[in-house]
């Protein structure tokens, strides 16, 4: 049996802020009773079971016949029959990657899976992909891919949009991420010194003012989502129906369907002095 780190997402209601929820990364290493995340075929061995007496008996052997754990494991077992189809194995990832900037493995991952689909849909060249950080809600284990995991990892229904704008504004864009609004991004490499854009080329070239280039997004980034407004004077605004979600499953399906494992790196798109 696989040993991962299992990570849960809590959503803390909080009424001092102004959508009235927030999102925390609590870590849970099942030191106690070595549980770790089942998938819809290994329940026993990953939480345990509970006997008809009601005595849980936890994957690395310890017994718990009193408390709150045995009802708690019992809750758990309980749940998963209606778990089965997310715990379905769609995928396998060659190591762990988790989210951070200001680039990642993993956010590297799925900006620039976000900007080639993006641009299949549209059929038009998508120069940049730019998406958010916040957007990425867990990380992605090593070994065994679930639809569960992906559909953790974006819980928000954001669909996939490309926006046409000038150089200009592409540049003003950029220099907002510099200063403060730091997104992932593709197609681009990118250098800030404090708070100040030092560098920005797509492409492996300097931006022209006035050239249309292409940005692949979520409409979440359109207009405003974390400080961000991606069609700001957009030439060309095109709203696909594809939820960024879906279109990392499908993707993912397809690398299991070939034989191949999701991996990914860093390669300096953003560096920071």
């Amino acid at each position: 049996m696989k040993k991962i780190s299992v990570f849960l997402a809590i959503l803390l209601l909080l009424p001092a802020c102004k959508t009235g929820m927030t999102w925390e990364k609590v870590q849970i290493d099942g030191h106690r009773t070595g549980v770790s995340a089942p998938t819809a075929e290994n329940v026993a061995e990953a939480i345990g079971t509970v006997d008809s007496l009601g005595v849980y008996t936890s994957p690395n052997g310890k017994v718990f016949s009193d408390g709150a754990t045995p009802k708690v494991a019992a809750l758990m077992l309980d749940a998963q029959p209606a778990m089965a189809e997310v715990k379905e194995v769609i995928g396998h990832s060659a190591r762990f990657m988790t989210v951070k900037k200001p680039e990642s493995e993993l956010s590297n991952f799925v900006v620039d899976l976000l900007r080639s689909e993006t641009e299949k849909i549209v059929k038009r060249r998508v120069d940049v992909g730019i998406c958010n950080f916040g957007g990425i809600r867990v990380d992605m284990p090593e070994g065994d891919v679930t639809l569960d995991d992906i559909r953790s990892m974006f819980p928000f229904h954001n669909t996939l949009c490309y926006v046409e704008v000038k150089g200009e504004d592409l540049l003003y864009l950029a220099r907002e991420m510099a200063a403060g609004k730091l997104m992932c991004v593709s197609g681009v490499k990118m250098v800030i010194n404090g708070n100040e854009l030092e560098s920005f080329e797509v492409g492996g070239k300097n931006v022209e003012p006035n050239k249309l280039y292409g940005i692949a997004t979520v409409d979440f980034l359109l207009d405003g989502g974390d400080g961000i407004y991606v069609a700001r004077n957009a030439r060309k605004l095109i709203q696909t129906d594809v939820v960024i979600g879906d279109s990392i499953e499908a993707y993912i399906r397809q690398l299991n369907a070939e034989g191949k494992l999701i991996d990914y790196s860093t390669d300096g798109r953003v560096v920071v002095k």
